[in-house]
């Protein structure tokens, strides 16, 4: 079996002493392409690099580059500028971490509004996919996204976490869906198991959002309790058994439909 990790925060410091070995230790499991978050200029910029250094032959790793809503009070024309610049690159395959944090308000509402208004209309004109972020304001995501879904070429909500409602609001405007270790936690997520039912199989992506999210369920757990790409298929051992499928096809067809997401190559 082949996956694709869609979000991998590879440029967090817990990464920094060794990131080759995190995607040494994802392929020897199973993950062979990832795709880099992006929350920062700076971080993007770092993403980059990453995939420069750790994926010579440019088949593996890949990123997003994007402003996260946290830091929507610094966006500026010239954030917009810079994102431009790191988006024609072509390791860079989407638009974000963008969207909305109505949880912890990090940044003013209006300016991750801003913010974000402006990132897809990047993505518009750029053709292109979005990858979201959203905490406690489903509403007003999806209000900020109908005027541009229909010029967008795909988006994935990523690490979705929501209730049935926002879900179908989601699948409504076509929307991609990110699962993650969430689904694992019996603390809070097992609203998710009946719900993955409910996304179609073209529509569901699979991710890690490494460093966080250790899966509850993994045994047995890393003594230092980041989660890494590596764990992935725990994340795919539960959705499967919600979906009612095989591992090995809901493996598959997270793959496929990350690779038309991404744009990203086969692989032998």
């Amino acid at each position: 079996m082949q996956l694709v990790d869609i979000g991998v925060n590879l440029t967090h410091r817990s990464f920094a002493s060794a990131p080759s070995a995190v995607v040494e230790r994802a392929r020897a499991a199973g993950v062979t392409q990832m795709v880099l978050t992006g929350t920062s200029l700076a971080e993007s910029e770092a993403a980059l690099a990453l995939c420069r250094e750790l994926d010579e032959s440019r088949r593996h790793l890949f990123c997003t580059a994007g402003v996260h809503p946290h830091d929507a009070s610094q966006w500026t024309t010239d954030s917009a500028s810079q994102l431009r610049g790191l988006l024609a690159e072509p390791e860079v395959r989407a638009v974000g971490e963008c969207g909305l944090d109505f949880n912890r308000d990090f940044s003013p509402r209006p300016l991750q509004e801003r913010a974000l208004e402006d990132q897809l209309q990047l993505a518009v004109e750029l053709q292109l996919p979005v990858f979201l972020h959203e905490r406690d304001a489903s509403d007003r995501l999806l209000a900020i996204l109908r005027p541009f879904r229909d010029h967008l070429p795909a988006a994935v909500v990523h690490c979705f976490t929501g209730e049935k409602q926002a879900l179908y609001g989601y699948l409504d405007q076509d929307l991609h869906i990110g699962i993650t270790g969430w689904i694992c936690d019996e603390r809070r997520g097992t609203h998710l198991h009946p719900l993955v039912r409910d996304v179609r199989a073209d529509r569901l992506m699979l991710e890690s959002d490494a460093p966080y999210l250790l899966p509850r369920t993994l045994r047995p757990k890393p003594k230092s309790g980041h989660n890494e790409p590596a764990y992935l298929p725990v994340v795919l051992r539960e959705v499967a058994l919600h979906r009612g499928e095989s591992e090995a096809q809901l493996a598959d067809q997270t793959t496929q439909t990350a690779r038309r997401f991404f744009g990203l190559p086969d692989l032998d």
